[in-house]
């Protein structure tokens, strides 16, 4: 499977931004799916997660209540809408996709395909 994440941009503090990533080469049912992001200077790390159908999702406790993961299977879109954006949300988003059994995974190892990246920059 291809991923291919878009939507990011440069927001002021307090804004919002939804970003897409789109498969292409194999449904996206077949995958649970991650975000992940990294900052100037500092290693990747875990955004959130939506199992394969949807119905549940996992998130970094510093993004819980403003971030929100979605997908839609018929699409073959994943989404991430961040609002109250902070400086500390600055970094290249990534999309990712795992094998559905290993559900809802933290675990960057866990994921097989990554999307090429989409940077977000968000001034204060």
């Amino acid at each position: 499977v291809q991923l291919q994440a878009s939507g990011g941009g440069a927001v002021q503090a307090g804004g919002s931004l939804r970003l897409s990533c789109a498969a292409s080469g194999r449904s996206l049912s077949d995958y649970g799916m991650g975000w992940f992001r990294q900052a100037p200077g500092k290693e990747r790390e875990f955004v959130a997660a939506i199992n394969w159908s949807g119905t549940s999702t996992n998130y970094q406790d510093s993004v819980k209540g403003r971030f929100s993961v979605s997908r839609d299977n018929a699409k073959n879109t994943v989404f991430l809408q961040m609002n109250s954006l902070k400086s500390d949300d600055t970094a290249v988003y990534y999309c990712a996709a795992a094998a559905k059994w290993l559900g809802l995974s933290r675990r960057q190892s866990a994921y097989d395909y990554w999307g090429q990246g989409t940077l977000v920059t968000v001034s204060s």
